[in-house]
């Protein structure tokens, strides 16, 4: 395995591991807008 196959895998791998870990702690905040759906009478069982 060459020196360059070696820093890409590194790098895909320290790429990876950022994502995750920014994921994980990112504080996304909840939706605060209520939403309501008419469900006409003719889909609701009887």
């Amino acid at each position: 395995m060459g020196s360059f196959s070696r820093i890409l895998i590194l790098l895909a791998v320290v790429l990876l591991l950022g994502g995750l870990i920014f994921v994980v702690t990112w504080d996304i905040p909840p939706p605060t807008r209520q939403v309501e759906t008419v469900i006409p009478d003719e889909r609701l069982p009887r």
